[in-house]
């Protein structure tokens, strides 16, 4: 079996599955290009039968059909091959046949990938493997059905949390999450491909952990030079995913569009009423639902205001390679050349800060704040006397104390000026007069090499973290 990276959680649920003694469905989603194919295929492809019908984008339900007969061939190593059936009742009848005659004690896997791309329009799959589901494959003991698709809103209304013949029915789910910088970091050794940390960081800014990104980084190269090929140069594999990706993933992705678009202009994020006002939108069903949709796909993040009790805070652009193709891509030609720029610097920032926020498990690991986390979230003081003062990250805890983080992305070691060491303090003096109870506030600084410790600094930092602490491996975080 091929080796596959990191996925540790993910193998140890898929191995329960192959061990189970009664059949078992599970659903999988997650981004597209995040790795969830190769991660089934290279775990079952030798484990028993294994048989993989895969959706085609925007085929119609003869198209897939079709593709489902000649996989069925392929799979069962048919003499004569099947003719493509008509409905999707006659195709899984013919499966169900197929299946019967294999011997109990050989495990036998299916493997729906891009179910929503299957599932056209009147083609009645659901309906169909809902009841073959119910009524013959549960009842075989050596059977796996698992159903995978990249379009997250779709795979949780239909499948995860589906009101008709799955409902309650799936045995394990899966939200396949794109490489942590570890991950990223072991992926890229079993590549030949060594970079120092910053330049690793530099790199996920663009690719973010998406594996197949990833996959066409070339050894012997710079961050700047690996940017440069993979979304500037005239064949480079990013330089035209953008609209591809989101019309693969949603129905109606012009609304999508628009509220990332608005969010890519933003070093801080937006509160949904800034979002709908930027939008030129109103309030409704449907515009949460956008905003739904975008959330669960991993694109933006909610950030809840500290202290506020309903859900009030700002949704923030996260997906790495939405954010550095709305800001440095779309209209550009040339990327290199401004890399070291105050704009680039400022946009980095924002995309280190990000980065933090995926990786606040290792953070907390990295200030020993694990068991006594409770919540991350945003504050900000809007007065006249208090112009700016904004807490971007606050972790709350549950023996009385905030930490404060303050990230700095540098290019050498963070020098802290007094003007900015008083404006940290006064931020702690700001939140602590607001708060209704007593609490120990610690002003915690993340950055790429660490901070000089002069006087300014040790007048306003209780704690420090690099970006080393964010290669924290996951396993320790149990």
């Amino acid at each position: 079996m091929t080796t596959i990276i990191g996925r540790d959680q993910e193998k140890k649920i898929l191995q329960e599955l192959l061990d189970a003694e009664e059949a078992q469905l599970i659903a999988i989603y997650g981004r597209r290009r995040i790795g969830k194919t190769f991660l089934i295929h290279e775990f079952f492809k030798d484990k028993g039968v294994f048989f993989e019908c895969a959706g085609v984008l925007g085929g119609r339900m003869t198209e897939q059909l079709w593709n489902f007969s000649q996989t069925l061939s392929k799979t069962f190593q048919l003499d004569k091959r099947i003719p493509t059936p008509k409905r999707w009742r006659e195709a899984f009848e013919i499966l169900l046949d197929l299946i019967e005659k294999i011997p109990e004690e050989k495990k036998v896997v299916l493997f729906f990938d891009e179910l929503p791309w299957l599932s056209t329009r009147r083609s009645d799959l659901m309906r169909f493997l809902e009841y073959f589901w119910n009524q013959h494959f549960s009842r075989r003991k050596n059977l796996i059905m698992i159903l995978c698709g990249s379009a997250a809103s779709w795979m949780i209304n239909k499948v995860i949390c589906n009101r008709g013949g799955l409902h309650g029915r799936l045995t394990k789910k899966i939200h396949l999450q794109p490489f942590s910088l570890l991950e990223t970091e072991r992926y890229l050794k079993t590549k030949e491909i060594v970079l120092d940390r910053k330049q690793l960081v530099e790199t996920y800014m663009a690719t973010g952990g998406v594996a197949k990104y990833l996959g066409q980084i070339e050894k012997g190269l710079s961050s700047a030079q690996i940017i440069h090929n993979l979304c500037f140069s005239p064949h480079g594999f990013l330089k035209e995913e953008f609209y591809p990706l989101f019309s693969s993933l949603f129905d109606d992705s012009g609304n999508h569009l628009s509220i990332v678009k608005c969010l890519a202009k933003s070093h801080k994020g937006k509160t949904l009423q800034e979002l709908v006002k930027a939008t030129s939108s109103t309030i409704s069903g449907h515009f949460s639902q956008t905003v739904k949709d975008l959330e669960t796909s991993g694109f933006i993040k909610f950030i809840p205001f500290y202290g506020k009790k309903k859900r009030e805070g700002l949704y923030r652009l996260v997906d790495e390679y939405t954010l550095f193709y709305l800001n440095w891509m779309e209209g550009k030609e040339e990327f290199i050349q401004f890399q070291r720029s105050h704009k680039f610097l400022s946009w980095a920032g924002y995309a280190f800060e990000n980065i933090c926020i995926k990786h606040i498990g290792q953070i907390l690991e990295g200030l020993k704040l694990p068991v006594v986390a409770k919540s991350l979230s945003y504050w900000d003081k809007k007065t006249d006397e208090t112009k700016g003062a904004q807490i971007d990250l606050i972790i709350d805890r549950t023996d009385r104390c905030l930490n404060l983080i303050e990230i700095k992305f540098c290019e050498d070691k963070f020098v802290m000026k007094k003007e900015y060491a008083e404006q940290i303090n006064h931020k702690r003096s700001l939140l602590a007069q607001s708060l209704k109870s007593r609490r120990t506030l610690f002003n915690t600084l993340i950055t790429s090499f660490g901070a000089l410790k002069n006087p300014p600094y040790l007048s306003c930092i209780d704690q420090e973290l690099t970006l080393d602490a964010l290669f924290i491996p996951l396993e320790t975080l149990t």
